[in-house]
C-alpha cells in the first residue's frame, strides 16, 4: 500500500454527462477518494505537451455517490502530468486520432514517472475489435478489410454474420446480415464509406440469445463473475445502451480458459485493468481503452471491483 495518498489523474468525458449509478469511471473515482486520494480531474481539451514536458490544466474533483449530485469541482492549476502517481485514460472511444494523440502525451508523462492506466502503447496497439486477430485460435471466423466484394464473399460463405466498425462503442453501426439480405450491399458501403475505410465482419455467433459476456480482467486475473448482456426481442445487439439485461453469472470452464490465454499478455503490455467479451465458447471483443461493467457487478455480487484495481495500481507503484 501506498504510504501516502495518491495523486491520481483521470482523463474522461465531462463528468457531468455520465450516469453514476452504472458508470465505471465514477466507481474508479468513488474508490480513489475513499482511499484519500487527490484526485485531479481532465477532460482531452486539458492536456498538452510543451517542449517535450506533458501538461494538464487540472481541476481537483469530489465526488458522492448520488444519482443527482454526484461531483463537485475545486481549485484549478497547471502541472506536469508526471508529478500524478496514476493517471486513469478513460476517454470513451470513438478511438480516433485525437485519441491517438492524447496517447502520445501520456507516453511523456509515463516517461516522466506517472504510472498511466492502461499503458499508452497498449491503448495504441489493442484496438478492441481488431486485437482479437492476435488470439485466431479462440475467436469466431473473422475479416478486416476495405473490399466490399470481399465482404459480400464473407457473408456467402458463412451465410449468417455481424459486421460492424472498428472504432465504435456501445453497439453503434453494427449489424446482422444474412445471405438473403437485400440491406448487405448497402451495409458493407456504409461501414467501409464506398471502399475507404477498414471495416470487420465477423461469423454470427448463435450463442448470442444467451448473451453476450463481459469479464472484467485486473493485471491479467478474472473477476470470477460474467456479466451476460441478454439482447432484448426487438434487437440483435449485446449492448446495455441498445436495450440489453445485463445478468451476472459464474463463469464457465471455457471463459476461465481464454481468460489464461489472454491475461498474460495483457498484464505485460501495461493492462492493468481490461473487459473481454465472450460469445458462446470464442473471445469476441478486447476492451482496454474504457470497459464497462464494474458497478452492475459490484451490485449483483457485493464486490469491489475498483478496490480491486487500485490494489493492483498500488502494487505497480
Amino acid at each position: 500500500m501506498a504510504s501516502n495518498p495518491l495523486r491520481i489523474g483521470i482523463i474522461m468525458d465531462p463528468v457531468g454527462s455520465i450516469t453514476p449509478y452504472k458508470d465505471s469511471s465514477f466507481a474508479m473515482l468513488l474508490e480513489a477518494q475513499r482511499r484519500g486520494a487527490e484526485i485531479h480531474y481532465f477532460e482531452q481539451k486539458h492536456v498538452s505537451l510543451s517542449s517535450g514536458v506533458a501538461l494538464g490544466q487540472s481541476t481537483l474533483l469530489q465526488v458522492r455517490d448520488n444519482d443527482d449530485d454526484w461531483y463537485e469541482l475545486g481549485d484549478t492549476g497547471e502541472l506536469a502530468l508526471g508529478e500524478l502517481d496514476a493517471i486513469l485514460m478513460r476517454k470513451d472511444p470513438p478511438f480516433d486520432m485525437e485519441y491517438v494523440y492524447t496517447t502520445y502525451i501520456l507516453d511523456r508523462a509515463e516517461q516522466a514517472g506517472a504510472l498511466v492506466v492502461n499503458a499508452p502503447q497498449a491503448l495504441r496497439d489493442m484496438n478492441e475489435k481488431a486485437y482479437t486477430a492476435w488470439f485466431p485460435e479462440i475467436t469466431p471466423s473473422t475479416l478486416i478489410t476495405r473490399s466490399m466484394e470481399d465482404m459480400k464473399a464473407f457473408l456467402g460463405e458463412h451465410g449468417h454474420v455481424v459486421a460492424k466498425p472498428l472504432d465504435g462503442m456501445g453497439g453503434r453501426s453494427i449489424f446482422v446480415v444474412t445471405s438473403n439480405d437485400k440491406n448487405a450491399n448497402v451495409v458493407f458501403e456504409t461501414l467501409t464509406d464506398y471502399g475507404t475505410r477498414f471495416a470487420m465482419v465477423q461469423e454470427f455467433i448463435p450463442q448470442i440469445s444467451a448473451g453476450d459476456k463481459r469479464i472484467l480482467l485486473i493485471e491479467g486475473e478474472p473477476v470470477p463473475f460474467a456479466l451476460a448482456r441478454i439482447p432484448s426481442d426487438e434487437d440483435n445487439r449485446g449492448n446495455i445502451v441498445a436495450g440489453a439485461v445485463a445478468v451476472g453469472q459464474e463463469m464457465s470452464e471455457r471463459d476461465f480458459e481464454i481468460c489464461a490465454q489472454i491475461g498474460p499478455v495483457l498484464r505485460d503490455a501495461g493492462v492493468v485493468f481490461a473487459g473481454i467479451d465472450i460469445i458462446g465458447d470464442c473471445l469476441t471483443e478486447v476492451n482496454v481503452t474504457s470497459p464497462t461493467g464494474i458497478r452492475e457487478l459490484d451490485k449483483q455480487f457485493g464486490l469491489n471491483i475498483a478496490g480491486l484495481m487500485f490494489d493492483a495500481i498500488e502494487s505497480r507503484l
